[in-house]
C-alpha cells in the first residue's frame, strides 16, 4: 500500500506541476486519484514503449467508480475486459458510437452525473464523441465530508482576499479556534494547519507567509512541492496539536481540463499517436489509440465541511522541524494557498488544488 501511495502524491505533484506552469496564477482543483486510475485501466492493455512511458508517468491501482464504453461492433480481447472487471470492478457497455455518437456521449455524461451526484455535468462537450470512436473510459470519484470541528455560522464575517495578480476581493472568511495539528517551517515561510473530517480524511492546507516585495511566495512552495517534502512536512511526528485561530474562506471551485498536453510533458506521448499507441492488449491490434483525456472536478468548502467530485474520461530541499510555534497560532488564510484532502492511513491524495482567486 505504501508503494501505491507513493506513487500516487509523485504523480500528483508532477502533474501539479505541468497545470501550473501552463497557468502560474489561477485557481487548480484536480484529482490525481481519478486520473491515475482512468490512466491504469488503459495501461491494462498497453504494450511495448507505450506501457512504459505510462508506468513511468502514473501507475496507481484503486478501485473507483468505472466504466468502459465500446463500440458495439468492436471485438475487444476478453482477457483485457476480465483485467478491467477483477481490478477495476469496470465492465464494458456496448454502445452504437458509429451510429449515434452524441446519444452514446449524453449516455455517459448521465452516468457520471449519476456518480458524482450531480456536481460533475456535462463532461463530455459536443463534438467530443465521434462516429470514429471505438472506446471511452469513464472514472468518477465523489467526496462529501463534515468537518471534525465544523465551523460556527455565526463567526463568518465578510474579508478581503488578497490575491497576487487582482488585488483585494471580498469573501465570506470563517472563524474557529480549537486544537489542531498545526506546523511552522521559519525557513521557507510555511504554516500547514490539518483540519480533519469524520471518517479517515483530512484537508491540509499550506499557506505561505505574505511578502511584500519579492517574488512570488505561493509560487515559490510550489517548487518545493514534491512526495518527500510532503511526506515529511505533515507526518505525525513533525505536526503537533496546538490552539489554532483559524481564518478560512468559503470557496467553490470547479474546473475543466484536457489532459493531453500535461500528460505528454510527463512522459506520456505514444499513447495519443494513431501509428505510434501499442494497446493491442485491449484487442489484439494496433489500431486503438487515446484521442483526449478529460478531467472536471468540483469542490466546495464551507461551514460544514467539503463536498468534492471529480470525474475523467479518456478517449529536495533539507527543512529544519524545531516547533517556533506560540501557544497560540494564527492561521488567517486570506491569501492564495495549496491544499489537499488526503486518506489518512494510506496517504493517498484524492485531491489537490490551489486557491488563488475567489
Amino acid at each position: 500500500m505504501a508503494a501505491i501511495s507513493n506513487s500516487n502524491t509523485d504523480f500528483a505533484c508532477k502533474l501539479f506541476h505541468t497545470l501550473s506552469h501552463a497557468d502560474p496564477s489561477g485557481n487548480i482543483f484536480v484529482s490525481p486519484l481519478s486520473i491515475s486510475s482512468a490512466l491504469a485501466m488503459v495501461y491494462l492493455g498497453a504494450k511495448g514503449d507505450t506501457a512504459t512511458q505510462m508506468a513511468k508517468a502514473a501507475s496507481y491501482i484503486l478501485k473507483l467508480a468505472n466504466r468502459l464504453y465500446g463500440e458495439n461492433t468492436a471485438n475487444f480481447l476478453p482477457e483485457f475486459l476480465d483485467a478491467t472487471q477483477k481490478y477495476y470492478h469496470a465492465d464494458l457497455k456496448a454502445v452504437d458510437f458509429i451510429g449515434a455518437p452524441d446519444a452514446c456521449r449524453k449516455e455517459i455524461n448521465t452516468w457520471v452525473e449519476q456518480q458524482t451526484e450531480n456536481k460533475i455535468k456535462d463532461l463530455l462537450k459536443p463534438g467530443t464523441v465521434s462516429t470514429m470512436t471505438r472506446l471511452v473510459l469513464v472514472n468518477a470519484i465523489y467526496f462529501k465530508g463534515n468537518w471534525m470541528d465544523p465551523f460556527d455560522p455565526a463567526d463568518t464575517k465578510e474579508m478581503s482576499f488578497e490575491t497576487y495578480k487582482d488585488g483585494k476581493k471580498r469573501v465570506q472568511m470563517m472563524y474557529q479556534i480549537g486544537e489542531f495539528p498545526y506546523k511552522y517551517i521559519p525557513e521557507i515561510g510555511l504554516q500547514i494547519l490539518e483540519l480533519p473530517y469524520v471518517g479517515e480524511l483530512s484537508m491540509f492546507i499550506l499557506l505561505p507567509e505574505k511578502t511584500e516585495n519579492g517574488p512570488d511566495p505561493l509560487l515559490m512552495l510550489e517548487k518545493k512541492l514534491t512526495r518527500a517534502n510532503l511526506e515529511e512536512w505533515t507526518k505525525r511526528g513533525n505536526m503537533y496539536n496546538h490552539k489554532v485561530h483559524v481564518h478560512l474562506p468559503k470557496f467553490k471551485l470547479e474546473e475543466n481540463y484536457k489532459l493531453n498536453d500535461p500528460l505528454a510533458k510527463l512522459g506520456m506521448t505514444y499513447v495519443f499517436w494513431s501509428g505510434k499507441a501499442d494497446l493491442s492488449g485491449m484487442k489484439g491490434d494496433k489500431t486503438l489509440f487515446l484521442s483526449t483525456v478529460v478531467h472536471k472536478a468540483f469542490v466546495e468548502v464551507n461551514k460544514v465541511g467539503t463536498e468534492a467530485a471529480a470525474a475523467t474520461e479518456e478517449s529536495d530541499d533539507d527543512m529544519g522541524f524545531i516547533d517556533p510555534v506560540p501557544q497560540v497560532a494564527h492561521f488567517t488564510a486570506d491569501h492564495p494557498f495549496l491544499f489537499f484532502i488526503r486518506h489518512d492511513k494510506t496517504k493517498s491524495i484524492l485531491f489537490l488544488g490551489r486557491f488563488s482567486s475567489p
